[in-house]
């Protein structure tokens, strides 16, 4: 995937085998909250290629940062996946896929966009590289900062 397409060739080999992700949702439509309340969700209605490609790489007990868009725009929880990928059914085409994500723990304080990007050791993370994608990988590194911010 990396280097095949236009605007993918600067991705760090770290963010190719990814044990952590970041997930974003508006959360007016699904949010953290929602998903504990659900116990587990299907990850689906990603149609962007280079998001898909996140989804399909994910693993069974991967970590993944909650992010809410839109209102709030700042990572909220970690999350589990709990499936990994199937073929969307909300896809007519056949050719995107879905996960199943569970609830792990709402972070002790939310880490916001602006702080995230104010802060020089996560320059490279790829969710602040490319913004629109919402799934994305995270490095070891920009892990263990997101989670240090959120006081854990």
């Amino acid at each position: 995937m990396a280097g095949t397409k236009a605007g993918h060739d600067d991705l760090r080999e770290e963010d190719l085998v990814a044990s952590h992700w970041l997930v974003k949702s508006e959360p007016a439509t699904f949010s953290y909250d929602d998903l504990v309340r659900d116990g587990r969700t299907v990850w689906d209605g990603v149609r962007n290629h280079a998001a898909a490609g996140h989804l399909k790489a994910m693993k069974v007990g991967d970590q993944v940062l909650f992010y809410h868009s839109q209102e709030g725009k700042d990572v909220v929880a970690v999350a589990q996946v709990a499936r990994e990928a199937f073929p969307d059914a909300s896809d007519p085409t056949g050719k995107f896929v879905a996960v199943e994500l569970t609830p792990v723990r709402k972070l002790p304080r939310s880490v916001t966009l602006a702080q995230m990007k104010a802060n020089p050791a996560l320059a490279d993370m790829a969710m602040l590289r490319q913004g629109r994608l919402s799934v994305s990988p995270v490095s070891d590194a920009d892990w263990a900062t997101i989670l240090k911010m959120a006081g854990e």
